[in-house]
Formats: structure tokens, sequence, C-alpha cells
């Protein structure tokens, strides 16, 4: 039995809303951007994260690594409780849960060489003592990109080589579990392809766990064991990849998936369109919170919130499930 490696339990994280005025005032506002999420992640398995912009992915991804507090609920992570340590006691976490950020190019500082962005991690995690120069030259190796580029500097690397260059900084101390938001984006479709069987390759090769935060569904279906859809904040199905794909069972999965169609000429293939206004957080809809937009919502839907339910091998919560 695979053992968890990490293990979220009605994960809950907060913004407060309103400038210092209304702060002072008493006007200030609490939103909810994580509400109520659990879910459990293996050791050298993929969980991806899939939503619309402002679903809460990266705020959930950056509250795994410690970047955003927590105001309720658990996260163990190697079977340690990581809400409410220091950033002290967060470092070696940091170290075995690395977070590669969303910009290929922009999340690489422009004032340092590839070499020294490679040696960066030794550097702030101690490990200055090695021999960073055949550190250097191993990560390049690993990421499939010539010795010499460790003389270059970002703005000489292209999105795809900058890319490998995140990859290599998120391995270099050769941790159990890499937090990816966004991995592909802004890369050319045949790039996107080369750095997913990249990390694809070194799952296998170093039996890392990653957690994958995208809005590209064919990069999920290429690369996730598992996966969950947010949808303000909330997860609305989760389960295996390849049988949400094949049947999903919630309205909004559904239409995320119809958006990316994959080629199959047996099939007919019908895009489901949803109004383009996603609710605010501020003024979140009563019952089921995507019935504003479902296509086949019903007088309930804008009433009675939905229990979690299983259907098949997913978990989600909707009133009238697709596909049972």
């Amino acid at each position: 039995m695979s053992e968890d490696l990490l293990r979220v339990s009605d994960l809950r994280v907060s913004f407060r809303v309103g400038g210092l005025s209304a702060r002072l005032a008493g006007r200030a506002t609490e939103i909810e951007a994580v509400s109520g999420v659990s879910f459990t992640l293996q050791r050298g398995s993929t969980f991806a994260l899939v939503g619309e912009s402002g679903s809460g992915k990266t705020t959930l991804a950056r509250t795994l690594n410690g970047l955003q507090p927590v105001r309720a609920g658990t996260i163990l992570f190697e079977g340690q409780e990581l809400q409410g340590l220091s950033n002290a006691a967060l470092k070696p976490v940091r170290r075995r849960m690395p977070m590669m950020f969303q910009d290929p190019v922009g999340s690489l500082s422009p004032r340092l060489s590839v070499r020294s962005l490679l040696s960066e991690p030794f550097v702030i995690h101690g490990l200055s003592d090695r021999d960073l120069s055949a550190e250097v030259t191993r990560l390049l190796a690993l990421v499939g990109l010539p010795r010499d580029f460790a003389d270059r500097y970002p703005h000489q690397l292209s999105g795809g080589q900058a890319r490998r260059v995140g990859v290599a900084r998120a391995i270099a101390l050769d941790p159990v579990l890499v937090v990816a938001d966004e991995p592909t984006a802004g890369l050319d479709v045949s790039v996107q392809g080369e750095v997913l069987n990249l990390l694809n390759d070194l799952r296998d090769r170093m039996g890392l766990s990653m957690l994958i935060i995208t809005h590209n569904l064919h990069v999920v279906r290429q690369i996730a064991d598992r996966m969950a859809v947010m949808y303000l904040g909330r997860f609305v199905e989760q389960g295996e990849t390849e049988a949400i794909f094949r049947a999903p069972h919630h309205p909004y999965t559904a239409a995320l998936l119809s958006a990316n169609p994959e080629p199959d000429p047996d099939r007919v293939h019908q895009r489901i369109t949803l109004p383009a206004d996603v609710p605010s957080l501020l003024a979140r809809p009563s019952g089921c919170e995507f019935h504003t937009r479902c296509p086949q919502a019903q007088r309930r839907c804008a009433v009675d919130v939905p229990a979690p339910v299983a259907v098949g091998n997913s978990r989600l919560t909707c009133h009238f499930p697709l596909n049972t």
C-alpha cells in the first residue's frame, strides 16, 4: 500500500480586504479563498489542482509551502503538522517540498547566472561546503541542458530553457515533493510536451511526488494520477484522472473538459459554454455556488448546499451529478 506523503484536512485560508481606513473603521471584510479543502497525496504520485483563474489553486499551493497562513484545518507533511511553524522551522520543510513558480523567466533573478541560480539552494540551506561546480553540472545534465549553460543569464534563455533551469533549482536538494504552479505556462505546445516528459522522467528516476497547479487539462491527463477541480476555493470534484476524463460527474468539470477536447474522430464533441463572470468571493451565491453558471441548475440548486457524495471513484458536491 502506498504511503500518504501529504494529508490536508478541512483547510481554510482567509484574506482581509479593504484599506487601512476601512480596517480602522471596522469595515474591513474577510473572504475565504480556500474553503474546507481535503485531500491526500501518496509518495511517488502526482496530484493536480484544476480550475479557472481565481479558483484558489495558487493560494492553496502557497499555503502548503508556508507562504500563506492557515486559518483552520490541518496540513500533515511526512507526518509533521505544518500549520503554526515558524519560518525557521519551515526551512527544512521547504527543502523537502520546494515550489516552482509560474513565470519561467520572471521567476529567475536577472542578475544571477545559471551557475549562481543553481548554487543558491545549497547556500541558502547551509550546504555550500559541497562541490558546487559539480552540483551545477549534475543538475544541468538532469534537466537536459549543456554544461556551458552555467554561464548564461536568464535573458539569454528561451522559455523552455528557463523552465528547465527552474526544474533544476527545484530538484537541487533531492526533495520528496515538488509543487509546480503552471509548469507549462507561456510555452509553445511542443515545448510543453518536452517539459512534461522531463517532469515525468524525473518523477520516475528520483521517486518524486508532484503537486501540479494548472488550468491546462491536457497537462493534467499527461502527468497526474489524481486530480481535484476547484471553484471559488472549494473542491467540486476529486478522483482518479482517467476516470474523471472519461466520465466527469460535476457540470463544472464537464465544462472545463469540453473546452480542451481530445482529438477523437469517433466522438461528437460539444462545447459547453459558461457565462463569463465568475462570482466574487465577497458575494458567494447561495446554495450550490456554481448554480449561477450551471447549465444543469434546478430550483433546489439555488437554495440547498450540496453535501459531498461519492459517485464511482470520484467525490463531488452536486445535487444532480452527470454520467450516473
